[in-house]
């Protein structure tokens, strides 16, 4: 079936075929608006700390405080907005290249009674190198009973697309993103851990009901496969579901809703072409496999993943909010349920590549920078926000897809 278009905040057009993903930046008609420059906005930037060498990951302690990962493989603890940025003793040994190094810092649920709080990170050499995730305590400015807890399969060459963000949900089973390492043949081998959700316990225990356990040959890790380089991962407050987005190739950028079992497509489908310009795989559908709720066309290069359901501010209520590393810009989609209706960039070459995307405990929204001399960020809501302008804002486009 002929796909059809409907533009318009919210417009969502389908005789019956199940939606396909709204696109981003790719607009399908001559009188469609494009999506504006990044702007202002009705915010303050706040410089929380600087420098920061690569700045891939921030959590907060239960007081407040930031606590912030470096690639090149540090811990810091931030002492409040300019305060005295205090180094994190007993790191465990990180390899650091390309993609690689100390990734994500993700705080264990019940971290003012047990103190846990997990890292992800590179290990290895060039020649062959894995994705770790370690656990351990953190006792006031150092790291005690330091324990890996789950390494990626195979050891793979090269330093690029390892993913690395994790996040814990309601019954304590921690997912992990498993980026495809630049190997095409991985996301779609079940008996690789490469481009990959996986799940375990966090104590590294694999859960008997992962959908793959009963599968011979496959990784009982799996939670759901067919990823490229996913590089935000957080729990819908609301819901409970799992979202994700993930970079493309030149183009293809993703956002989607991962469920156990599921194939998100990668490499076989995609909205990307690869860096030589030509097509990868067999086009932007295939039968058991699942479409994005969104894409970027042309890539803004996505990291960092924040939903902002309530909070103290209720102009960004119902909002995904997601980095951009090469497009240098934060990107606000206004959602309709798990729709999404509009997209609003900024900060457009501001502050450069935006890594990570996080909403602190007083409700503002925090990023770090992917550059030696990064930094972390918060966005602060003016004290009379006034509306956008509807002439600012750029309504999502909907095509109805082939019936499956």
């Amino acid at each position: 079936m002929k796909a059809l278009i409907a533009i318009g905040t919210a417009a969502f057009v389908a005789l019956g075929a199940p939606a396909t993903p709204l696109r981003a930046a790719e607009q399908p008609a001559d009188t469609a608006d494009p999506i504006p420059e990044a702007e202002e906005g009705d915010f303050n930037l706040v410089t929380v700390a600087a420098p920061l060498a690569n700045p891939w990951s921030v959590a907060f302690l239960p007081d407040g405080r930031p606590i912030v990962t470096e690639r090149p493989g540090r811990l810091n603890i931030v002492e409040g907005v300019g305060g005295k940025i205090t180094p994190v003793s007993g790191v465990p040994e990180v390899f650091v290249a390309g993609h690689g190094g100390l990734l994500d810092v993700h705080l264990d649920p019940q971290f003012e009674k047990n103190k846990t709080l997990y890292l992800s990170y590179t290990w290895g050499h060039r020649a062959a190198s894995t994705l770790r995730v370690a656990r351990a305590k953190l006792d006031g400015d150092k790291l005690t009973n330091v324990e890996v807890i789950y390494e990626s399969w195979p050891p793979l060459p090269g330093i690029e697309n390892f993913g690395g963000r994790i996040t814990i949900d309601k019954d304590n089973y921690l997912f992990l993103s498993v980026g495809d390492r630049f190997d095409l043949s991985k996301p779609q081998d079940l008996g690789s851990s490469w481009g990959k959700i996986i799940r375990i316990k966090t104590d590294g225990a694999i859960p008997t009901d992962n959908p793959f356990v009963g599968v011979p040959g496959a990784r009982k890790e799996i939670w759901a496969y067919g990823v490229r380089n996913p590089q935000g991962l957080t729990f819908d407050p609301d819901t409970g579901k799992l979202w994700e987005i993930e970079h493309g190739p030149q183009g293809g950028d993703e956002l989607n809703i991962i469920e156990p079992g599921r194939n998100y497509g990668w490499p076989v489908i995609t909205y990307g072409i690869g860096y030589d310009n030509k097509p990868i795989g067999i086009g932007t559908e295939a039968k058991g496999m699942e479409q994005p709720i969104y894409y970027w066309k042309p890539s803004i290069a996505t990291s960092g993943l924040a939903i902002y359901k309530t909070g103290p501010f209720p102009q960004w209520k119902n909002t995904i909010w997601v980095g951009g590393l090469a497009s240098e810009i934060l990107d606000q989609l206004k959602m309709n349920g798990e729709r999404v209706a509009q997209e609003h960039r900024f900060l457009e070459g501001e502050i450069g590549r935006i890594r990570d995307v996080r909403v602190g405990p007083e409700g503002f929204l925090y990023l770090t920078t992917d550059l030696e001399d990064g930094g972390l960020y918060r966005i602060e809501p003016k004290a009379n926000p006034g509306e956008q302008s509807s002439e600012n804002d750029t309504p999502a486009t909907n095509a109805a897809a082939p019936a499956k």
